[in-house]
């Protein structure tokens, strides 16, 4: 009988939880490679509808901007042991992504009052709920993750000594803004 070790997770060359977050990122960034390039290809089939997209999504674009720079904020502040500033900064990213939902609803409005439905008979329609709405489930789930960091912060958990949540949170929350400005930037381009 052998004695085996078991690997701390200090051992490894990335950590096995960083890792599981990359490669979901790599599958969302292949799920949404997947989607934009099913629109090129069915837009130049035709029966395509050009309409403008809603204002909103501009604005929803700031907001996304907005909350990585305060998330990279409460990172920063975490790693000098600056709580009082973590807790605030992951207060405000959390506030924002809310904006950004609340946002891509009333997006969603002003096109249904623009009479842009979710409809089979015209796609350009459909491809812009579907993958603003992906993007939005995407966004609620690190919503969520980061509520878990703000409930951290305020419980003081988070310090310059445990960051590897936070790390992972601000990778992700980096991750969908920076596919949302991408979408956003398809969407404006590929009407």
């Amino acid at each position: 009988m052998s004695s085996q070790t078991i690997p701390n997770e200090q051992d490894y060359v990335i950590n096995p939880k960083k890792f599981v977050l990359w490669l979901l990122i790599v599958a969302s960034v292949m799920l949404f490679a997947g989607f934009t390039s099913a629109y090129i290809v069915r837009r130049g089939e035709g029966n395509w509808e050009v309409f403008n997209l809603p204002s909103l999504f501009l604005v929803n674009t700031l907001l996304i901007i907005a909350s990585s720079l305060f998330i990279q904020l409460a990172y920063s502040a975490a790693k000098k042991d600056q709580l009082q500033k973590v807790s605030s900064f992951l207060s405000i990213t959390l506030l924002l992504g809310i904006g950004f939902c609340f946002g891509q609803w009333y997006a969603w409005k002003q096109l249904i009052a623009d009479n842009v439905f979710f409809a089979f008979s015209n796609p350009s329609n459909s491809f812009v709920y579907v993958i603003s709405g992906v993007h939005l489930f995407h966004v609620i789930g690190g919503l969520i993750f980061l509520a878990v960091m703000v409930g951290n912060a305020f419980f003081q958990k988070i310090n310059s000594k445990a960051t590897l949540y936070l790390n992972m949170c601000v990778t992700y929350w980096h991750f969908i803004g920076i596919l949302w400005i991408y979408l956003y930037i398809f969407l404006y381009l590929y009407r």
